[in-house]
């Protein structure tokens, strides 16, 4: 069965369903494709009764370790738990002394989101066996970076943001005059070892994913270190990447090259949600993020404002002030993990005027006029690819987390929906989550729950959780209404 959302307004329904629809098949079909075990099997954990797993999109054959972490996260896991597992596996090998590692591909940094998807994995699977292997990796991997990255004088870890592998990510000072020859951040020696928000928010989420992992697998002192690991993170980060005059964080804090030591102001979108989603901002300061950042027309750009050799060609950046998809996912979840009900329905009705643009989910649009653009790098204006996985992931996240709420724990599938006023009665049925096959129903709306049923017996209206334990098909009824003033 494939999930269905319907919404009562019919407005509402023609913007949010096809989208929903849409990127159901560019998971499910367009990019769940067959691997070759020789190229992706070096971890010796490929099941081959699966046989699949996620690619990166139409344009993209590989599954790419950002992009398998990044899909299985936003939803592969929920609606393709085995897919998933494969996707997760496939950019796992071992190292020379046979341990289980995240490989690293060109672009090191990447590593580091696999630990977050891993946990998420085992959250909403429950898959001991992969717990366990899981562990193993995401140890071996955080030890390595340890010793390459961590920069003993700041306490931040070095390298590029999050996703930006191009250098048109990265304001002026640190690239030569018009991005130079290469595309590639690496080959810009004053980007290379710069500390990053984007990167050091998911460092301190794998620190805090590898401390579950322990307390899961019964080893409480390595929960403990791994706890410290990321306490100190987020110490580093407040003292170096926060900015009390402004109310925001900043971006990056190059450490060579003519900007060294000076802290880049630019709104980095992914950067912000990270803070957001794992744990580093309080709710008052989350929900004051949200409040103060800069959304274009058409969504949340990937960085703000535009660079000055950008603005001289009269183009936005291939990663600077643009659109893309999947930072917008993670900012939506955001704003509904802050009770922001405006901020949410603006950037979930946003992408989904983008995809109905086309009927595809393209990787990179025009923030401005809504238009498929890849962005202006090294000379010249790049493509945008079609059928990006990350792009249609990022919108079932935006349903499954932001709206509908879904938080996978240890006991069970946690519910905390938000629905903004004006959107009417949303349903999302045929939802898999293990065993069962669930239909969530919203009515009212808000984000704190007034009541919840589960095939019509009363839950806990503080705290929704449907058992982990629960088989075959169930209905959970949520009326919602607007947070306490």
């Amino acid at each position: 069965m494939t999930p269905e959302l319907t919404a009562a307004d019919p407005a509402v329904h023609a913007l949010l369903a096809p989208a929903y629809s849409g990127a159901l098949t560019n998971l499910l079909e367009t990019n769940a494709v067959p691997y070759d075990p020789a190229v992706y099997g070096g971890s010796g954990l490929l099941d081959p009764r699966v046989g699949t797993f996620f690619r990166a999109g139409g344009g993209y054959e590989q599954p790419w370790t950002r992009d398998a972490a990044v899909n299985t996260w936003n939803a592969g896991s929920l609606l393709a738990p085995d897919v998933a597992r494969e996707t997760l596996w496939s950019v796992v090998t071992r190292d020379a002394g046979g341990a289980l590692v995240v490989q690293p591909d060109d672009q090191w940094w990447d590593q580091v989101i696999w630990v977050v998807a891993a946990w998420h994995h085992h959250l909403v699977t429950g898959d001991r066996a992969f717990l366990a292997a899981a562990y193993e990796a995401a140890s071996t991997t955080l030890a390595v970076r340890e010793a390459a990255q961590h920069d003993a004088a700041t306490g931040l870890f070095t390298g590029p943001s999050f996703f930006n592998d191009g250098i048109a990510g990265y304001p002026d000072p640190l690239v030569p005059e018009g991005d130079g020859a290469s595309s590639f951040v690496l080959d810009h020696p004053a980007a290379v070892t710069q500390r990053a928000l984007s990167t050091n928010a998911l460092y301190h989420g794998a620190y805090a994913s590898l401390a579950a992992m322990a307390d899961a697998l019964g080893d409480p002192e390595a929960a403990h270190g791994h706890r410290c690991r990321a306490a100190s993170l987020a110490d580093a980060v407040e003292r170096h990447l926060w900015q009390p005059h402004r109310g925001r964080y900043g971006y990056t804090l190059p450490a060579h090259g003519p900007a060294a030591g000076v802290l880049q102001e630019h709104q980095e979108g992914a950067g912000l949600a990270f803070v957001v989603l794992l744990g580093l901002a309080d709710p008052g300061r989350a929900r004051a993020l949200v409040d103060g950042a800069h959304v274009a027309p058409h969504g949340i750009t990937d960085v703000h404002p535009r660079f000055g050799r950008y603005a001289a060609v009269g183009h936005a950046g291939r990663h600077n002030d643009v659109v893309w998809p999947v930072v917008q996912g993670f900012w939506a979840d955001a704003a509904a993990r802050t009770g922001h009900e405006a901020a949410f329905a603006r950037e979930v009705e946003a992408m989904a005027r983008l995809f109905a643009r086309t009927g595809s989910w393209y990787e990179i649009y025009d923030a401005a006029t809504g238009a498929v653009d890849g962005g202006y790098q090294t000379g010249h204006v790049w493509e945008s690819q079609p059928d990006q996985t990350w792009s249609a992931t990022a919108y079932l996240r935006a349903v499954h987390a932001g709206l509908l709420g879904l938080r996978p724990r240890l006991d069970g599938l946690g519910v905390a929906p938000l629905l903004p006023a004006g959107w009417g009665d949303v349903t999302v049925a045929g939802l898999p989550y293990r065993d069962a096959v669930l239909t969530v129903r919203l009515r009212g709306h808000g984000g704190r729950v007034l009541a919840a049923r589960l095939d019509g017996a009363g839950l806990d209206g503080a705290d929704v959780v449907v058992p982990a334990d629960l088989t075959g098909p169930h209905t959970l009824d949520v009326v919602l209404g607007p947070a306490r003033a």
